[in-house]
């Protein structure tokens, strides 16, 4: 952590051209807001402190994003100097201050350490971050003077034709010790063609002051794009999921259709996993060494240890153990935890349950709230009936118990050590251990009836 920087994150406008009812920054990519990208950036990179300035549904920005930053408030819409002025009293007096725009999800935290480091070799009082673009149009340049030495930002509506030819442009990035930052905002004017406070034109009033400001130019422009519009969300997305899947494979994973793979940033994948198409892997999701997961299979937030193998199925918030087999078609839900050599098969739902080393749930059955043991072997079409309308109950199934067929357990219930219960039975009462359960009614043969009731 460098005690010394501080971070603002611009996170204000409303984006209209979303053409959404949801704050811009909180479009997400892949599985995270853009906000919490340029926050997870930050905090990487160092950052002891960030504010986040919001304005356009503040609340629901601020209930999304959690309380690991500071908030400050922008209430009317007068351009980024404004806004970077309603944290006035989080900027001080003493260390540095980064500027970011919430709008900025590629953003890297080894560029933001770049950044603080140019700024610091430069000794500058002010450093703005610049590009090379052949196609310009939009954004603000940067003007030097003949030495090369920054003169000011100019934009795009400001711009005389010499200045607009210019392709070197401002990311919109910028680095300021706080005392100067708050002298030069104290001194912003809407003396220009769109009448709000630029952040901009500090950089210039802050050189006419007599301290340094300088630009550092980045090598990658993408890092600093925007995003203003679907098309724009949709074009870091995917260049997004190429930065990550290049990385996991770079890491020996093997991603057969790297387009058609889709890994969070926080995701944690150990080498020799094969990860087949349609897979999408997200929040704190951890998988071993060893697995084979997908094709068209979704794990949130969930471990995975070695050599485990899900097919076409959806995992949340669970934890599988070595050597199992999910799939295809199952669905565990959070709070499932299964042990080793576990086989849950097709149409399989598990949730709130803990199945333990060996047992099978083969096909077509529900466990919920359950407490399975080792070696259970469930007959297709099992269903624990957990939830009476009212309350939930748990299911006790011990070591070795056979599961027949079409069997309902009616929750709270008990089925013993290498006990079995009949195919069709549905049990009410507990099973001993070693016992047979059979709970159906005897079956009657009506000879001829069929012929009696017109049946060929």
């Amino acid at each position: 952590m460098n005690k010394n920087l501080k971070v603002i994150i611009l996170a204000a406008g409303q984006g209209t051209r979303m053409k959404s009812k949801v704050p811009k920054v909180l479009h997400k990519v892949l599985d995270k807001t853009m906000l919490d990208y340029v926050i997870d950036a930050s905090l990487k990179a160092g950052a002891s402190d960030i504010c986040v300035v919001v304005g356009h549904k503040s609340m629901l920005v601020r209930k999304m994003t959690g309380d690991r930053v500071k908030y400050a408030l922008q209430k009317e819409q007068l351009g980024t100097g404004h806004a970077v002025m309603q944290a006035e009293d989080f900027i001080g007096n003493e260390g540095s201050v980064l500027v970011l725009c919430g709008d900025t999800p590629l953003i890297r935290p080894e560029t933001i350490e770049k950044i603080l480091s140019f700024h610091s070799v430069s000794k500058n009082a002010a450093t703005g971050v610049s590009f090379i673009k052949e196609e310009p149009t939009g954004y603000g340049r940067i003007i030097r003077d003949d030495k090369g030495g920054f003169v000011k930002i100019i934009e795009q509506k400001d711009g005389t034709p010499s200045e607009l030819a210019v392709k070197e442009v401002n990311s919109g990035v910028y680095i300021f010790e706080a005392a100067v930052l708050k002298e030069a905002l104290s001194k912003l004017s809407t003396g220009n063609a769109q009448g709000e406070y630029y952040l901009t034109d500090t950089m210039e009033l802050i050189k006419n002051s007599g301290k340094a400001v300088g630009v550092m130019t980045a090598e990658d422009e993408a890092e600093f794009l925007g995003v203003n519009s679907k098309l724009d969300l949709s074009v870091v997305t995917k260049a997004l999921v190429k930065r990550i899947n290049e990385e996991h494979m770079l890491n020996g994973v093997t991603i057969t259709n790297p387009e058609n793979t889709y890994i969070g940033q926080n995701v944690e994948i150990e080498p020799d996993t094969i990860i087949l198409p349609g897979t999408t892997l997200e929040g704190r999701t951890k998988i071993g060494t060893d697995c084979v997961i997908g094709p068209n299979t979704q794990i949130i937030s969930s471990e995975i240890k070695d050599g485990v193998n899900i097919k076409m199925s959806v995992i949340m918030n669970a934890y599988v153990d070595n050597y199992t087999t999910v799939g295809p078609f199952a669905y565990l839900r959070p709070g499932s935890n299964i042990g080793e050599h576990v086989r849950i098969g097709d149409f399989v739902e598990i949730k709130n349950s803990n199945i333990d080393d060996g047992t099978k749930v083969s096909h077509l059955t529900y466990v919920g709230d359950s407490d399975v043991g080792k070696n259970v072997n469930f007959g297709c079409g099992t269903v624990t009936a957990n939830y009476d309308g009212v309350h939930k109950y748990r299911t006790t199934i011990n070591d070795n118990a056979f599961i027949g067929c079409n069997t309902n357990l009616i929750a709270p219930i008990t089925v013993g050590e290498n006990a079995v219960t009949a195919a069709g039975s549905t049990i009410n009462k507990d099973v001993p251990p070693h016992a047979l359960s059979i709970a159906r009614k005897r079956q009657v043969n009506l000879d001829g009836w069929a012929d009696k009731a017109g049946k060929k």
